[in-house]
């Protein structure tokens, strides 16, 4: 998983470092010192059952306030960012990994992905 994080990391670096300015990201949202205590706290924690109150409390800050900077600095809300992060790491474990392993870590949500575990794994 931190493979993965480093990895993300490293492109949004080389994305921002082509911009004059900061453009919205995961680099941007980690430079911002409360919504970096949150996006840690999901990135270590991706299969918690979050919600915007629970990661505005990582951050300090009011509900509304989380939302509308997190959602300005990185780029996109924090319920899809969740969902996407989520599904990076289900595709990297399933590659490697068993399905049991991806419900554990991650919460696997087969709705997202329109099917089963299983053939996802095959497909990758």
């Amino acid at each position: 998983m931190l493979a993965r994080l480093l990895e993300v990391l490293l492109i949004e670096a080389l994305r921002g470092a082509t911009d004059t300015e900061t453009s919205p990201g995961l680099v941007r949202g980690l430079a911002d010192a409360r919504l970096a205590n949150a996006l840690r706290a999901l990135h270590e924690a991706p299969a918690q059952a979050w919600t915007v109150a629970d990661l505005a409390h990582e951050a300090t800050l009011s509900s509304s306030g989380f939302f509308e900077r997190f959602s300005r600095t990185v780029g996109m809300a924090p319920m899809p960012y969740m969902l996407t992060w989520r599904m990076a790491l289900t595709q990297d474990l399933l590659r490697r990994g068993s399905i049991a392993e991806v419900a554990e870590r991650v919460g696997y949500i087969a709705r997202h992905v329109g099917v089963p575990p299983g053939s996802n794994a095959r497909a990758a």
